[in-house]
C-alpha cells in the first residue's frame, strides 16, 4: 500500500543577519590557476530574532578562486546582547553564472541576485549557556553584499 505521507522537506527559519564590515582585500597569490586573497573583517552588527550584538573586529575571509568559483573560508567572532563571546567558522562559495540562482526575496529584502550564487555554511562555537543552540544547530546562510566593504548574511536554522 502507497504512503499517503507528503515527502518530508526541511524547513530554514530565519535566526538572524550578520553584517561585516570589511577592510581591502589582501592579494596573498597565485597557484596553479588559483588566486589566494584575504579580506579582513574590522566590525559589524548581527540582528534578527534569535540575535542581537556586534561583529568583533580581527577575523577575516581566506578565498581562493579557481575557475571563477570562490571558495570562502571566514573566521570571526560575534559577541552577542549579554556580552557572551560567539567563535564562526563560516564556507561557503561565490560565483557568477547566469542559470546559478534566480532572483530571491525574504518578504520585501532581496536576498540574492539572479546569476549570484553566493552561500555558506556557518558552524559556531561558545559555552555561554544563552547561545549553546548555536553550536547544535544547523546553519545555511544566504549572503549578499549590499554596498561596498559589506557583506550581509542572513543565516537560517535548518529544523
Amino acid at each position: 500500500m502507497p504512503d499517503s505521507q507528503p515527502p518530508f522537506a526541511p524547513a530554514l527559519t530565519f535566526a538572524f543577519e550578520i553584517r561585516a564590515e570589511l577592510a581591502p582585500t589582501l592579494h596573498v597569490g597565485h597557484g596553479d590557476g588559483e588566486r589566494t586573497e584575504f579580506t579582513p573583517i574590522t566590525g559589524g552588527t548581527v540582528d534578527g530574532p534569535l540575535l542581537r550584538g556586534t561583529v568583533l573586529p580581527g577575523g577575516g575571509d581566506w578565498s581562493s578562486t579557481r575557475g571563477g568559483v570562490c571558495q570562502l573560508d571566514a573566521r570571526y567572532l560575534l559577541r552577542a546582547e549579554d556580552g557572551a563571546v560567539i567563535d564562526i567558522v563560516n564556507r561557503g562559495y561565490y560565483h557568477e553564472d547566469e542559470a546559478a540562482s534566480p532572483e530571491q526575496h525574504d518578504g520585501d529584502l532581496q536576498v540574492s541576485w539572479p546569476g549570484v550564487y553566493y552561500r555558506t555554511s556557518p558552524v559556531f562555537r561558545t559555552d555561554a549557556p544563552a547561545h549553546r543552540w548555536l553550536a547544535r544547530t544547523v546553519f545555511v546562510g544566504l549572503a549578499r553584499a549590499p554596498e561596498e566593504e559589506t557583506v550581509a548574511i542572513r543565516m537560517y536554522a535548518l529544523l
